[in-house]
């Protein structure tokens, strides 16, 4: 069963969705989870937790401040120290709910989400367990690859046009794609072409309220982003990364190496053949093979319970 819900953030209200379990013999375990760049709650995770649902877990899933349903200004701003603490309310949030056990939350994230539950893992000891999909590890070493050399002067050329009109009037921020059709003709944060095209779609699809943009302040602070501080602070919260064997949008190598780092005696990385950061959107048999790994990890370390 899915219900809407509400909860406060820093005093603005994000709105999302909480699904119960229909099978569950008293409290139940939660997954807490949000979206990455861009994303509202319609995108894509609603399948996920769907499957989480029917494995026998609760689930918050929820929109940051100013994306999608949520409240907050200026829109489509996106600052993953206010997403982070949205996820923090988020679990505060879900510490209240009859039906949910508070001792047994869980945190899921994909791309920027993917890295926020890992630092959420490293400094909040409610998150008792985690899944981090595809996640964005160093923001600017991530920007200086994507875009190359000329694309990322063409980047930061922006960044700086843009604060020095934000240092002038507050009020002229400016905004950016998150993908373009053509990355040659049309700055955007993430320069993929099949990006642009699979977030179309969904929009058309399942996310109505999605918005191709962003602050360029977004991008900025995705460039001081970044999860090597956090890494070696994951002692004991069993953690699963799960990484797109072709992804060169979030960089599979970084994901490798920031998996490498986490300390925790119970972690695992999980590799999904064939596959790129897009088509775990795009094609459902990818999806598939990631929630079935994500709800074959939650089952095990919060309901005690091996795959079926």
């Amino acid at each position: 069963m899915r219900r809407e819900i509400e909860f406060r953030s820093r005093g603005e209200i994000c709105r999302g969705w909480l699904y119960t379990p229909d099978t569950a013999n008293g409290p139940a375990p939660v997954v807490v989870m949000a979206g990455g760049w861009c994303y509202v709650r319609e995108l894509v995770m609603p399948h996920y937790a769907d499957v989480f649902s029917r494995a026998g877990l609760a689930v918050v899933l929820f929109d940051y401040r100013r994306l999608g349903a949520s409240e907050g200004e200026p829109r489509q701003h996106l600052d993953p120290n206010d997403q982070i603490e949205d996820y923090r309310n988020a679990i505060s949030f879900s510490e209240t709910l009859p039906g949910v056990d508070p001792a047994r939350i869980g945190a899921w994230g994909i791309s920027y989400s993917g890295g926020h539950v890992l630092i959420l893992s490293a400094t909040d000891p409610r998150v008792k367990c985690v899944v981090s999909t595809i996640p964005v590890v160093d923001g600017y070493r991530n920007m200086r690859r994507v875009h190359g050399t000329m694309g990322f002067r063409r980047l930061m050329e922006a960044v700086l046009t843009d604060r020095r009109r934000r240092f002038r009037n507050e009020k002229e921020r400016g905004f950016i794609p998150h993908a373009a059709p053509d990355p040659e003709k049309t700055l955007s944060a993430w320069p993929f072409p099949e990006t642009y095209e699979t977030f179309a779609e969904l929009k058309r699809t399942e996310a109505p309220l999605y918005q191709n943009s962003s602050t360029i302040e977004s991008v900025e602070l995705l460039m001081s982003y970044s999860l090597y501080p956090f890494l070696p602070r994951i002692l004991d919260v069993p953690t699963l990364v799960l990484v797109a064997e072709g992804d060169d949008l979030t960089l599979w190598d970084l994901e490798i190496d920031a998996y490498n780092r986490i300390p925790a005696r119970k972690k695992e990385l999980f590799v999904i053949p064939k596959t790129t950061h897009m088509t775990l959107y795009s094609d459902q048999s990818k999806l598939r093979i990631a929630a079935e790994q994500a709800t074959d990890w939650f089952t095990k370390h919060l309901l005690g319970r091996g795959p079926e």
